[in-house]
């Protein structure tokens, strides 16, 4: 009996082996069936015959709509002889009489559609939604069918096809011809409702007022269905996603785009907390004992690559919009600018003809000959370029100068020998009715509104009237110099009005800094719109020095984070941050954010440079110098082009300068490292050098009232909540003297207090030259002593304020410490 139960047990243990056997041979022939699809081979192979029947079936349809009625009658396989007119052949007469006539009509085109998205996902290549393409697809085609049947009837039966009219005249005879009209409104309102989940709200927007309550009720709404479908797909394979989805742009929540950074092609999957979903237990168990390692690994690599597919057909989210908190921008019309070009300001035949006889003619008393002469007209200056004889030497013609001036009694004659690239010596020569260069004729050029630059801007008209628009992020530095009243100002307004009019107040920030208070007063009403500024600071518009400090050293904290950011997203530059950014590739919950561009504006540096000296210089040559990348660009402004305000420092960081008039030629060479700028004749005539080329441009004009129409235009429309807040600068607590421990003070420490009352002097250079010691160390001394409470805080360039009045209070101080 022993014996036979444990024969019994062996074949019941052996049966029940059997289907767990059969169950792993089925198991290993579906895992090399999807290899097999898997592979790049089979894939591309598969790819192209998609594309060719989808080729196959566009040329049968386009084919049939001209040669149907012709085809119609002879769709016969059996008889060889039978000739059709179809581009497809036999074939495609057939398929296209069966989908088009007798099924859907010209709605059967969507089949192509679909065809061509299976083909370019077996590409890799999805950015289209497979799954949403088919579903849509489908509903549309047999809505499309019905509609077109519906309106044209059995007379154009190719339009909707022979199943759409039996529908639709199903449907008339029980809703009738105004009821089945408005069904398929109904269904088409609903199609589309459903489909793009951003229409109910606009819809919202346009006629039901900006209702925010009802506006953010509606995306929970749409969140929560689309988290319950995404949830419904994703549990069909082997990974699960977490419930905490967040599908709404503005909250910037990290999506399941992210497990494409962090699922390897060799199947690992780490960081799964950050994922928002985890490993379902069987791939942890197998793992965990290591069996069948070969097959768990394989089972991994396709479960992973099965999970791709769904995200990429089911959560294929839109790229990231910087500008959608602000949808309903609207950038400022042209209408706000005025035309300010006068009537009389064109230059006659007269006035040309006088100026080349007089030129030619005071050559010709220094026996120069000229073989040509041709004149370019300006807004404001007319060039006379003229190609000298053989032999006549071109130092000879530049030493001319004041001779022609005097010939032609004009201010401001600019002899350019030789004309780069041309082969020719310019001579510039100011019109007699100099034209004023509107700001609204160079903002509507083609040239500056079909610009593709960063931060495009346009500053006015060359000489040969054509608009002169340039990138400021390529610059990446603006020096803008001059005397007073030649335009400086101006020329900034025009700077920033050329951003106002071009970029969105996402994508640009300003931090103005206005020491005369009176200049730049105009952009309040745009704080919220394009301003920056410290956190809890009262006014956008700096005009306090100590304040510019405070700016500054926030704007180097702002720039050191944003490096880090770049360097945690591997990317070197703020275009390819922000571009990785908008496609949804860098987690917002770790700090990355979409970076806008900061533009500071300095209308008065000389000002600063007088009042706080290397206090200002040193933060403003260390932005200029490695803030291009990320997005960080000065504009600095001058009236005293001197060389103790534009110091080397500023002019080696500063490589795009702008020189309006100047009153000699060394200050034109402090600006643009040339002469020049001194011959200019003022009211918006300009120089700007960009590295070794100078061009001559005149100044658009903008009037303050238009800036005031500008700005109220801006203000008028929905704002941010604040201004862009810059990150708080380190507070004079920080610098490290409140930490010193005066228990260690160093040996000298009253020897140097006695000497600095004596003099009353505090400085490190005194005590470091009367107790022979060095600079560190003296240094150190003197920290202490701030500590102490013996000399006052360090106050730039002045020595440091002694606070004890004699040495008898040193000594008793001295006591109690």
């Amino acid at each position: 009996m022993a014996v036979k139960k444990t024969q019994t047990a062996k074949k019941t243990t052996t049966r029940k082996r059997k289907p767990a056997a059969k169950k792993k041979q089925t198991e290993s022939f579906i895992v090399k069936t999807q290899k097999t699809i898997n592979d790049g081979r089979t894939r591309l192979l598969l790819a192209g015959l998609t594309f060719f029947l989808a080729l196959i079936v566009f040329l049968a349809f386009i084919s049939y709509l001209i040669s149907w009625e012709g085809d119609q009658s002879q769709l016969d396989f059996s008889n060889p002889d039978v000739e059709v007119n179809n581009l497809a052949g036999k074939l495609g007469a057939s398929l296209a009489h069966l989908f088009i006539y007798d099924w859907f009509g010209i709605a059967s085109f969507s089949i192509v559609l679909i065809l061509s998205v299976i083909g370019l996902h077996l590409f890799n290549i999805k950015f289209i939604p497979l799954g949403k393409t088919i579903k849509y697809s489908i509903i549309a085609t047999i809505w499309l069918s019905v509609s077109l049947s519906f309106i044209f009837g059995a007379e154009y039966l190719v339009l909707g096809g022979a199943h759409g009219y039996y529908l639709s005249d199903l449907l008339v005879s029980f809703l009738g011809i105004t009821g089945t009209a408005f069904l398929l409104f109904i269904l088409l309102a609903a199609f589309i409702l459903f489909t793009f989940e951003n229409s109910y709200i606009w819809l919202i927007n346009v006629f039901g007022g900006e209702d925010k309550k009802e506006v953010e009720a509606v995306k929970v709404a749409v969140n929560q269905q689309y988290e319950e479908d995404d949830q419904d797909e994703v549990n069909e394979g082997p990974l699960s996603l977490g419930t905490n989805i967040n599908l709404d742009t503005n909250e910037l929540i990290e999506t399941v785009d992210r497990k494409h950074l962090l699922i390897h092609d060799n199947g690992k999957v780490e960081n799964k907390e950050d994922l928002g979903f985890e490993v379902e237990n069987t791939i942890k168990e197998n793992e965990n004992k290591n069996t069948s390692n070969n097959e768990t690994k394989e089972g991994l690599v396709l479960d992973v690559e099965k999970n791709e597919d769904i995200q990429a057909e089911e959560f294929d989210e839109e790229p990231y919009d910087p500008t959608l908190e602000l949808s309903n921008y609207k950038f400022p019309p042209i209408e706000l600018l005025d035309d300010h070009r006068a009537v009389d300001s064109e230059v006659t035949k007269d006035e040309l003809l006088q100026n080349k006889n007089k030129i030619v003619e005071t050559l010709k008393h220094y026996k120069i000959e000229i073989t040509k002469i041709k004149a370019t007209i300006g807004p404001t200056i007319t060039l006379y370029e003229i190609v000298p004889a053989p032999g006549v030497r071109i130092s000879k013609i530049k030493n001319l100068e004041d001779d022609i001036a005097l010939s032609l009694a004009a201010l401001g004659i600019r002899i350019i020998a030789p004309m780069p690239g041309r082969g020719t010596i310019g001579i510039e020569v100011p019109n007699q009715n100099p034209e004023i260069v509107s700001m609204r004729s160079v903002i509507s050029s083609l040239k500056f509104q079909e610009s593709k630059y960063d931060l495009p801007v346009v500053l006015g008209k060359t000489i040969s009237n054509e608009s002169f628009v340039i990138d400021l992020a390529k610059m990446p530095h603006l020096l803008v110099a001059g005397a007073t009243g030649q335009g400086k100002s101006v020329g900034l307004n025009a700077i920033i009005a050329s951003l106002l009019y071009k970029k969105h107040p996402a994508e640009v920030k300003f931090i103005f800094v206005d020491p005369k208070k009176v200049e730049l007063t105009l952009y309040e009403k745009i704080e919220k719109h394009f301003l920056a500024k410290l956190p809890e600071s009262e006014d956008a518009i700096i005009t306090d020095n100590a304040q510019v400090i405070n700016t500054l050293n926030s704007m180097s904290k702002e720039m050191d984070s944003r490096y880090n950011l770049l360097k945690l997203a591997s990317v070197r530059n703020i275009k390819e941050y922000n571009q990785k950014f908008i496609n949804r590739k860098l987690n917002p919950m770790k700090g990355h954010r979409f970076l806008p561009y900061l533009v500071l504006v300095i209308d008065e540096f000389a000002d600063l440079i007088m009042t706080a000296g290397k206090e200002v210089e040193m933060p403003i040559a260390r932005l200029a110098q490695l803030a291009r990348a990320i997005g960080m660009h000065l504009i600095v402004a001058t009236q005293r082009p001197s060389t103790n305000i534009i110091t080397g420092t500023i002019k080696a960081n500063f490589p795009a300068r702008i020189a309006f008039k100047v009153a000699s030629m060394i200050d034109s060479r402090t600006i643009l490292d040339t002469p020049g700028a001194n011959q200019l004749i003022g009211r918006g005539d300009m120089l700007i050098s960009e590295g070794s080329d100078i061009t001559r441009l005149q100044c658009a004009f903008i009037d303050t009232p238009e800036l005031d129409k500008i700005t109220s235009y801006i203000s008028q429309q929905q704002a941010y909540t604040s201004a862009y807040i810059l990150p708080e600068p380190d507070s004079d607590e920080d610098s490290g003297v409140n930490d010193i421990d005066l228990s260690k003070k160093d040996d000298l420490f009253e020897d140097a207090a006695r000497m600095v009352v004596l003099h009353q002097q505090g400085s490190t250079s005194l005590i470091q030259r009367k107790l022979s010691i060095g600079y560190n160390r003296a240094g150190r001394i003197i920290d202490q002593l701030e500590a102490a409470g013996i000399v006052g805080a360090f106050e730039g360039s002045k020595a440091r304020q002694v606070l004890m009045p004699d040495e008898y209070a040193l000594e008793q101080f001295l006591k109690t410490i």
